[in-house]
């Protein structure tokens, strides 16, 4: 899908409170030298403005996809040890929970990315490729450490800083925010994605790729397909100032990162 830039036209801009400073992670999708990238740039970039209160906010979909889950899981841990971070429970996350529970939903989760999840831990390629879907469960339950499950147990529905709504993939139109179902919070596509009227607060999701950020004047969209197109987005928010910070994979597989401001 192609991005929409626009903005409000009337009444006052959205904004976070004075003294916050927020960077919102789209999907990252076990893509961790990526992921890596942006968090270098976007302590960097919240090194040189002023002191703020600074959250980072991971939208959900850590895992899946990429090449190493693990690791990103891995890297996510040790960034929320040291900054403020917070992050959403995506619809892949579901899954790979319920995955450790349920052989059908094994078998969906294997189908849409969870088989390289499962091969970024230590689990031998050849013994998972003749499995069966019994053997499989228990090579994904020996592999996974509980801490990464503990982790991702963790994760949150939904969050509000000021006049903005983040959560993994959208809202239901025309019902309240404390009434939002799950199921929506982490999947839904439409009607949330057509509606053009307003949520209350901007809402900021990931989940559907779009080729580059995607704002919209009651929300912005920032999973831009990492694991498919080698490009990260974060958007920063402060006062009712907005700008992207994207890490980029090149041709030869060098990893960079670069701020664009947002008019």
């Amino acid at each position: 899908m192609r991005a929409l830039f626009s903005r409000p036209t009337s009444g006052p801009a959205p904004a976070v409170p004075a003294g916050q400073r927020v960077y919102a992670v789209g999907d990252v999708h076990g893509c961790l030298a990526q992921f890596d990238a942006l968090i270098a740039a976007i302590e960097a970039d919240d090194a040189a403005r002023e002191a703020a209160d600074t959250t980072i906010l991971l939208l959900g979909d850590l895992i899946d996809r990429g090449p190493d889950s693990a690791g990103v899981i891995h890297a996510a841990r040790a960034l929320q040890l040291r900054r403020k971070v917070r992050i959403l429970m995506g619809n892949h996350e579901e899954m790979m929970l319920e995955a450790l529970d349920s052989e059908e939903v094994l078998k969906h989760f294997l189908r849409y990315g969870g088989r390289e999840t499962v091969l970024s831990y230590p689990v031998d390629p050849d013994r998972y490729h003749q499995a069966e879907i019994a053997e499989t469960l228990a090579l994904m339950r020996a592999a996974v450490p509980r801490e990464h499950i503990e982790f991702l147990r963790s994760f949150e529905d939904q969050v509000r800083i000021g006049d903005y709504l983040f959560v993994h993939a959208g809202i239901r139109p025309d019902i309240a925010l404390d009434r939002q179902k799950l199921a929506d919070l982490r999947w839904i596509r439409e009607p949330f994605l057509s509606h053009s009227g307003s949520f209350g607060p901007v809402v900021v999701h990931g989940h559907t790729i779009f080729d580059a950020a995607q704002f919209r004047p009651n929300r912005i969209a920032i999973d831009t397909g990492a694991y498919r197109t080698g490009r990260l987005t974060a958007l920063g928010l402060e006062g009712t100032s907005r700008w992207l910070i994207e890490a980029t994979t090149d041709e030869q597989g060098a990893v960079s990162a670069a701020l664009r401001n947002i008019a």
